[in-house]
């Protein structure tokens, strides 16, 4: 018993040491800071997973890394076969952090938008998925999990649809599955919004910025703008995309602090439970109006509210996000 206790509190320090010690990687022309469960410096890795977890809008990747190092424990993983990684978006906040690293001004990493030296959050994620594509260091990889969860499942959500970095992976034989958890609100595709229950095409005149990026396709970002797609051809690579939808059945607090309760976002619907049910209706709707096939599923985490912890080591969380 006591070898027990003593082997789990040595085991804890260690994940604490991990937690308090972000790793500075170097992605493109600049580092970046997040936190891993492996010497991301190693020439090779031999992982055959890898899971990229991007943190709420408090920006705690500590936290979300230890809750992701649980998250693994309770899907069957360890550290042997499955990277963690927990990136860390600074702000102007962050004045103890390495001032090359790039910083946003507060709340616009979550958009995607570039930071003050010119890197989209977008960029980040696929100079992220480019560093795992590189066969020579993590030649056996079959697979990465990208999750992000309230403000982070904001960034995750639009990133699958716009990125090319699907692609690229699936063609070295890397699957790429998304995990949208809870966020504040979602990225709609027509003009449809929702009243009283219903899709509406035509919301009311005092809400006009309703479509404009992020919440539609008005005036996207040049990360987006600059592929010319089509709303129609937008949805059909996003819906044959493998994503994951998961809320708590008890994220229905419509007047939760960090919630987004703007115009635009309340036409998603009062709560992150709700909006993300009528979300998932509503691109039933346009799958079945425009003739494409949906890659999506949703899991509902019973007795859960908006605690990421809560929320990332139930264990429905992993069977969810690991099939």
């Amino acid at each position: 018993m006591g070898r027990w206790i003593t082997g789990w509190l040595l085991l804890a320090w260690v994940l604490t040491v991990q937690a308090a010690n972000p790793q500075l990687v170097q992605l493109g022309d600049y580092d970046f800071a997040l936190y891993a469960n492996a010497d991301l410096a190693a020439p090779t890795l031999p992982i055959r997973h890898a899971v990229i977890l991007i943190h709420g809008v408090r920006r705690n990747a500590a936290d979300y890394f230890d809750s992701g190092s649980q998250l693994l424990g309770n899907a069957g993983l360890s550290a042997s076969d499955t990277l963690l990684m927990a990136p860390h978006f600074l702000t102007d906040a962050d004045t103890d952090e390495p001032s090359a690293i790039p910083r946003w001004a507060a709340g616009q990493w979550l958009h995607g938008s570039p930071s003050y030296s010119g890197v989209p959050a977008f960029n980040v994620l696929d100079d992220l998925l480019a560093l795992l594509a590189d066969r020579q260091r993590f030649p056996e990889l079959k697979d990465v999990l990208l999750v992000g969860h309230s403000a982070g499942g904001q960034l995750v959500q639009r990133y699958a649809i716009f990125n090319n970095s699907d692609q690229r992976l699936n063609k070295q034989g890397i699957a790429l599955r998304y995990g949208v958890a809870s966020p504040s609100s979602y990225l709609y595709f027509d003009s449809q919004r929702w009243h009283n229950g219903q899709l509406q095409t035509d919301p009311p005149p005092t809400c006009p910025g309703f479509n404009r990026y992020r919440y539609g396709l008005d005036n996207l970002p040049a990360y987006a703008a600059e592929q010319r797609l089509t709303a129609k051809q937008w949805f059909r690579r996003y819906a044959q995309r493998q994503v994951i939808y998961l809320v708590g059945s008890d994220d229905n607090n419509p007047e939760a602090r960090v919630m987004d309760r703007s115009c635009p976002a309340q036409l998603q619907g009062p709560t992150r439970r709700q909006r993300q049910e009528n979300y998932l209706a509503y691109e039933q709707q346009l799958a079945k109006r425009w003739g494409f096939a949906l890659h999506h599923s949703h899991v509902l985490i019973d007795g859960i509210g908006h605690r990421p912890s809560e929320l990332l080591t139930a264990p429905a969380t992993a069977k969810a996000l690991f099939p």
